[in-house]
Parts: C-alpha cells; structure tokens; sequence
C-alpha cells in the first residue's frame, strides 16, 4: 500500500463583522461551501497561491496576514489526497472588474452558527473545522512560512 500523490492546496479563512467569507461553487453535480481554496501552481509560494484563489474565487484582494495550520483530508468520493495549508487572510478591496473561476457561482458572508445550519453542504469536513479552529487556536504568524520557491540547489523560482 502507498499513499496517493497529495494534491497541495491552501485555503484562506477571511472574517468580517463576524461573518466569514465563502464560495458557492458546483462540485461534480452539486452546489457546496467552501472557503476560498485551490490548488498551488508551478513557481508559486503558499503565500502567493492563497492570495490569488481568494481574487480568483471573490474578486476580494486579500492581504494574507497569519496561518492557522496544515490539514490533511482524503476524500471518500474521488479518493484524492489533499494536504490543506490555512491562512487567515483580511478583505481589504473589492475588485468587480475580476472575473471568478468558471466553477464559482458566487460568494457569500456567513456566521458559524449559519455555516453549521447548512453543514451537509460544505464541500468538506474541513471547511466547518477550519471556523471552529479559527475561533480556537492559535494564529501563527507568517514567518513560519519560508516566501520562497526554491527549483533547485543554485535557483529560486
């Protein structure tokens, strides 16, 4: 037995008023929650990667401002291997001019108490955990997470 190839993902949790920052978004035949999240692309920091799903998925420009920790999640439908890294992010500019991702149907702000009402819809079970450790535990600050892409030994990307 070997485990499967990670998909390596970041997610941002983004609060405001005390509400929390969630896309709407169709996964194979079914509309769920989510927070803004994606995978990490090619000569992309963590950092980098979670402010661009937040523009890409809100049309929110986030300014990363802590991490919240590393998840792993294997889902029991598609059997992919997800390794989760969390950041707390703020809202700062509403961009209406950016054009979201083809799977989000739109955004919303919504409580924990909210959330948990409609808890069969998330896309996973890390999406109400991340609130309740939001709520929880400790916010790590950014220096934990190295800014950099290394390629190898001589290059950075």
């Amino acid at each position: 037995y070997s485990m499967p190839k990670p998909h390596l993902t970041v997610a941002c949790i983004l609060h405001k008023n005390g509400k929390f920052l969630f896309v709407r978004e169709k996964e194979a035949d079914e509309v769920v929650y989510n927070q803004p999240a994606g995978h990490v692309e090619v000569n992309e920091t963590l950092i980098e990667a979670a402010e661009r799903e937040v523009l890409e998925e809100t049309g929110w420009e986030a300014e990363i401002t802590g991490f919240l920790g590393i998840y792993h999640y294997t889902s029991n439908k598609t059997g992919i291997c997800y390794v989760r890294h969390l950041f707390v992010a703020s809202a700062d500019n509403f961009r209406a001019d950016i054009e979201l991702d083809k799977d989000i149907i739109d955004t919303c702000w919504m409580s924990i108490e909210e959330a948990k009402a409609i808890k069969d819809q998330m896309r996973s079970p890390l999406v109400l955990q991340n609130l309740n450790d939001f709520k929880e535990r400790n916010h790590y600050p950014l220096s934990l997470i190295s800014p950099r892409c290394w390629r190898d030994f001589n290059h950075e990307c």
